[in-house]
């Protein structure tokens, strides 16, 4: 029957009983296999690791940009490295440090999750976050536009008085 369809027999269950076969284009078949795996590759999201720098005097200025883009990575499904570098005599006072991880984990609590707690790595404390699964894509806010007066429909012109 294959070879009158010009077509392929091919094994399905070789271990049944009686073995199945099934008369079909094996090569068209590989084919749209190979075009649905493709797909599915294409479609995965690639979760980057992004890393954000501080210091353990970063001003409060500074330190708000740096939370504004940590919020912006974890909104586009990133992971995000945070590495605190201590540099000379501030290595004396790490509380600074472990102050300053405390309040980004404070600051991002509603967004991820910690993968990694603040640990000291040499000159580094470093701290891994990952957005938490049930956070949506947060869409960017809209620019609002200044709103224009329209002109009244009922108005009647005023027709100016003669002087008398």
């Amino acid at each position: 029957m294959a070879e009158d369809a010009d077509l392929d027999l091919v094994e399905i269950a070789p271990t049944a009983q009686p073995p199945v076969c099934r008369i079909m284009d094996f090569g068209k078949f590989k084919f749209q296999e190979a075009k649905r795996l493709h797909e599915a590759k294409s479609k995965q999201k690639q979760i980057d690791i992004k890393e954000i720098v501080l210091r353990p005097q970063t001003d409060e200025h500074d330190f708000q940009i740096k939370m504004r883009k940590l919020r912006e990575f974890i909104a586009e499904g990133d992971k995000v490295k945070i590495r605190l570098r201590f540099r000379g005599r501030e290595m004396a006072h790490q509380e600074f440090g472990v102050r300053q991880m405390d309040r980004i984990k404070a600051e991002t609590e509603d967004i991820c999750i910690i993968e990694q707690h603040p640990r000291l790595e040499g000159r580094l404390m470093i701290m891994m976050l990952a957005p938490k699964k049930n956070l949506t894509p947060v869409a960017k806010p809209a620019v609002k536009k200044p709103a224009t007066v329209a002109p009244a429909t009922d108005a009647k012109p005023v027709a100016a008085k003669a002087a008398a």
